[in-house]
């Protein structure tokens, strides 16, 4: 059976995704280091040690094919393509084959920006439209991977 991983350290949709996994029911699982150590009922959570993609390591390790992943981390996203899994941002990108290469290609050169000393924009401000973007695209999300199975 499919589960829910949600990479919850920042995450803006956690409460969204629980209540929108629920309806399919989707175990959940959220993973989130001690600095934002969280506790939600419906979804068990496993909590590491502080440090630099701490969370992704251990999430990867976890998904399996046909899990869906909702983070922000483009690297992490593309290990969980590697595994055959669903990874969808918190505004209801879904990353695929398809846009992955490009998002990396686009978070390097940023890096290369700020290295150099450039200054890049923030991300804009959240609104009530990505809530519902990102819910809209995760149930035909989930509705197409129970299609699937069902098959």
């Amino acid at each position: 059976m499919a589960k829910l991983l949600i990479d919850a350290d920042g995450c803006p949709v956690v409460d969204l995704a629980i209540a929108t996994a629920q309806r399919f029911q989707l175990p959940i699982l959220l993973l989130c280091d001690t600095a934002h150590d969280m506790q939600r009922e419906g979804a068990e959570t496993i909590t590491v040690s502080k440090g630099a993609d701490a969370v992704d390591f251990v999430l990867v390790n976890r998904v399996k094919k046909g899990d869906v992943v909702i983070t922000q981390d483009y690297g992490l996203a593309a290990m969980v393509l590697a595994k055959q899994g669903y990874p969808i941002d918190q505004n209801g990108r879904i990353y695929s084959a398809e846009n992955i290469d490009q998002l990396l290609h686009g978070r390097h050169v940023a890096k290369k920006i700020r290295q150099a000393g450039g200054r890049m924009k923030g991300p804009k401000k959240r609104r009530p439209e990505d809530n519902e973007n990102f819910e809209k695209n995760l149930v035909n999300l989930l509705e197409e991977i129970t299609a699937n199975r069902e098959r």
